[in-house]
This record gives structure tokens, C-alpha cells and sequence, in this order.
């Protein structure tokens, strides 16, 4: 099982089967803290694998967290049983409850023991003045926040978000991105984040998966400089070509004196 550059990863596993004509086989593992980025093109299968890390897609194959197994060839835990929470593009909030009442359903559904407190998450993330309002009266950043809030009340060992900032225009992102930066040097639990936004990946990222056609082709740490994400960039446009545009770009790159040989 490979372990990208870190030690004793929180995570790790190898989840294949058939979604219709969608073929994942994913080998993967996630850092015990900090931030993993999941980025691809469209269609590579981020989210999949990531429902399928919930056990919201079954599919077959191996993932142990934090030691322990929530898939094997005998064991597969229902997602109720695994201690995962979940942000999503959308929100998601039960509109009939007021905000606390949406962070307090997050506690009361879980049965683990309580590492992660309601007044903790509730100064985290800003919420104080937000608490007794209805959720219909949010704005979409506000709506990201208390999701995420309900997130971590579930007492999660793993935190899934699925690009999460996707559905928000400048002004809502520009509002919740200092939640998240201090939801990174904050949380001590593994967080994988979904993302086709290399400036994302860039500003919260400590580590970076890369998956193509359903398999992690690329791990790697530390892609905050240019360099490292203007390559990745790269790749991900490369991956999503069809053959005759990479031959067409391959022959452009032979006749400006390129050299194959070389790494670049």
C-alpha cells in the first residue's frame, strides 16, 4: 500500500468496481493531519471515490481509518456506521431548524466519544451570531459554514468535502475563505477535499492526490508554489486530451526544439 510522503497515514485503501460504464481502482492514502487534496478532470472520478470512502457507493475492496477496518473482503461498515462527515456543493440544511438547531442534530447523531465541542466548533467557524436565525435567512457562505459545522459535530475521524466552495460567487468565497484557512491550522483530524480549483489546492493543500480514469496516478506534498501547481495544472489538461490533440501538441513541441528526453 503506498503512503505517498508521509508516515503512518490515517487512511489508506484500494477501492475498485464498476459505476455503469465508469471503471474505479483507486490505491490511496490520506495524511493523519492537514488537508488532501482529490484533483482531476471532470469525470476522473473524484467524487465517486470519495462516496465510496463513505460508504455511500459499494464497491469492493480494502480502507482502514485510523487503524481501523471499515472495508475488507469480510467487513463493509453502512455509512451510518462510519464516522465520517460529509460537506457537500449544497448545504444540505434542514430548513424547518434554526442553525443550532442543524449543528445540534450533527451531535446528536453520533455515538462517538466527544473530541471536537459544540462552543469550539461554534468560534471556529464564526457561528455565535448566527445561531438563532433560521437557515432560509443565510447567505450561501453562512450556509457553508453551519454545514461544515454539523460536519464536525458528528465527531467525524474523517472529514470528506466534496468541492464545497463550487456553488458560492466571489463574494461568498471571499467571505468563508478565512473559516477554512483556520479550519486547517485548527482541525487535527484527516481531511480529504475534493477540488477542480488549482488556486483552492494551492492556498489550503498540504497534500495532493491526482486521479485520472479512475486511478490515483499522482501523490504528492507541499503544491503551494507556482511551479508545482502551474504543473499540475498541466497535467490535468493533458489527461483530459484526446490522442490526436497530444500528438498534435507533441509534433509542436518536437518542431520548437523540445527534447523528449528531458524531464520537465
Amino acid at each position: 500500500m503506498t503512503s505517498g510522503n508521509f508516515e503512518r497515514p490515517a487512511v489508506e485503501g484500494r477501492i475498485a468496481g464498476k459505476l455503469g460504464a465508469f471503471q474505479l481502482d483507486a490505491e490511496f492514502s490520506i495524511a493523519p493531519h492537514g488537508i488532501t487534496a482529490l484533483i482531476g478532470p471532470s469525470g476522473s472520478g473524484k467524487t465517486t471515490l470519495l462516496r465510496a470512502i463513505a460508504g455511500l457507493s459499494r464497491l469492493t475492496g480494502e480502507l482502514t481509518v485510523d487503524g481501523q477496518v471499515w472495508q475488507d473482503e469480510r467487513t463493509f461498515l453502512a455509512p451510518h456506521l462510519r464516522a465520517v462527515g460529509l460537506v457537500f456543493q449544497d448545504a444540505s440544511l434542514l430548513a424547518h431548524l434554526s442553525v443550532e438547531a442543524n449543528l445540534t442534530f450533527g451531535l446528536r447523531r453520533s455515538k462517538a466519544a466527544r473530541t471536537i465541542e459544540h462552543a469550539d466548533v461554534v468560534d471556529m467557524l464564526g457561528l455565535q451570531a448566527l445561531l438563532d436565525r433560521s437557515t432560509a435567512n443565510l447567505s450561501g457562505g453562512e450556509r457553508q459554514r453551519v454545514a461544515l459545522g454539523r460536519a464536525l459535530l458528528s465527531q467525524p475521524r474523517l472529514l470528506l468535502m466534496d468541492e464545497p466552495l463550487s456553488n458560492l460567487d466571489a463574494e461568498a468565497k471571499t467571505e468563508i475563505w478565512p473559516y477554512l484557512e483556520r479550519l486547517h491550522a485548527q482541525l487535527a483530524i484527516p481531511v480529504l477535499y475534493v477540488s477542480h480549483d488549482l488556486g483552492e489546492v494551492r492556498r489550503l493543500a498540504d497534500h495532493v492526490m491526482v486521479i485520472h480514469k479512475g486511478r490515483i496516478v499522482e501523490s504528492k506534498t507541499d503544491v503551494r508554489t507556482d511551479a508545482d501547481a502551474d504543473r499540475i495544472a498541466a497535467e490535468q489538461r493533458l489527461s483530459a486530451m484526446p490522442p490526436g490533440q497530444i500528438n498534435s501538441l507533441a509534433l509542436a513541441a518536437l518542431l520548437a526544439g523540445l527534447d523528449p528526453a528531458r524531464p520537465y
